[in-house]
């Protein structure tokens, strides 16, 4: 089976790369990490007028694209560290829809996603950090008309520049049993949301607490209390995706380490010629490029939904987590002293590893789900 990108994803790719080198360069992302939200109107609709906005969704609901095609400019977009919501709506708020919505939420939301007039995220984790279902806890109270959420999720992505919000909450029972999704509108009365102080500032994340929240009936998402099957599914779907954009972050670094080591000189030489810095550009190549195949593979178990989908994309996070980690701190010892200056790009691409390594589970937490796969 031939598992290479079609002549016109990569022209999807090339087109992408030139896109953010002109309007996302390191100057534009550092000027968003000063903002509090990293929300540019201006960017996002440029990047609806790509047609960006509408990957993944189907032609039904005014998309264009595939999955595959998605992690294309995911890929471009992490070599970029493109900031804003563009990651929270098109792999996390997009395929909870998709696995989860009525088909009038679907009609509702996804058209007017692909047009670039919405925005949308997830509210998965909370205090406790955990990304299974054991860990949601939010309770949702059935009232006269609707339900009542109370409770908080920390770590949402994009939750102050979001138009609908996908909560995960618990309606009864324990563990996958009685989780349920609501689509939240907006900020009703009772949603409080507060920007948390994270290592990664091209990348906001969010505390968003739950009081008295009352929701219509026509909030569920799909059917009350079967919620956790489509959100672990929604999850694999976000997990690939940060892979592919953890292997873009990965590849800037090499590419940055291998031009910084041909040009510096040391004793008269190239620092490139010395086998301390030869050999850990090696292993960082060779790291790269094998997280590459694993998530390629993983996105195309997810787009096919191929029955060894779970899987792969635990074995994609796993070793591609750790890759990112280890090539962008080895991207600063190659740079030395300038590696660890503000005013080098570099501990960018560090600050964003080390928050995608935690985010949607560790690689301790995804080898611990290949093991359980392995029934070992």
């Amino acid at each position: 089976m031939d598992f290479a990108f079609s002549e016109e994803q990569e022209m999807l790719r090339s087109s992408a790369r030139d896109f953010l080198g002109r309007e996302c360069p390191s100057s534009y992302v550092r000027r968003m990490m000063e903002a509090a939200d990293a929300w540019d109107p201006t960017l996002w609709t440029r990047l609806a007028e790509m047609g960006w906005t509408g990957l993944g969704i189907p032609e039904a609901y005014g998309g264009a694209g595939t999955f595959l095609d998605l992690v294309v400019v995911l890929e471009e977009a992490g070599r970029a560290l493109l900031p804003g919501p563009f990651f929270s709506t098109m792999a996390l708020g997009v395929p909870a829809l998709l696995e989860a919505g009525t088909e009038e939420q679907k009609q509702e939301v996804l058209p007017r996603v692909a047009q670039g007039q919405v925005r949308v995220t997830a509210a998965v984790t909370e205090p406790s950090g955990r990304w299974d279902a054991d860990g949601i806890t939010l309770a949702a109270q059935p009232t006269g008309e609707g339900w009542r959420l109370e409770g908080v999720k920390l770590f949402v992505p994009d939750a102050a520049v979001a138009d609908y919000l996908v909560v995960a909450a618990r309606t009864g029972g324990d563990g996958e049993d009685g989780v349920t999704l609501f689509l939240v509108r907006g900020q009703p009365r009772g949603i409080t949301i507060t920007l948390l102080q994270t290592m990664d500032q091209t990348r906001p994340w969010y505390e968003v607490r739950f009081q008295g929240v009352e929701l219509g009936s026509e909030a569920v998402m799909g059917s009350a209390g079967v919620g956790w099957t489509p959100l672990r599914r929604t999850l694999e779907w976000g997990t690939a995706a940060l892979c592919a954009e953890m292997v873009g972050g990965s590849q800037w670094v090499l590419d940055t380490s291998v031009e910084y080591a041909k040009t510096r000189h040391q004793f008269g030489k190239p620092i490139g010629v010395y086998q301390a810095v030869s050999h850990k550009l090696a292993d960082m190549l060779l790291e790269t490029e094998s997280a590459r195949s694993a998530t390629y593979y993983a996105a195309w178990t997810v787009d096919a939904d191929a029955p060894d989908r779970s899987l792969a994309v635990s074995m994609a996070k796993a070793y591609t987590s750790d890759t990112y980690r280890r090539t962008a701190g080895n991207g600063i010892q190659v740079h030395g002293g300038i590696g660890f200056t503000w005013e080098h790009d570099m501990h960018l691409y560090f600050k964003r590893a080390k928050a995608s390594e935690v985010t949607f589970g560790d690689a301790t937490y995804h080898r611990e789900l290949v093991a359980q796969a392995l029934d070992l």
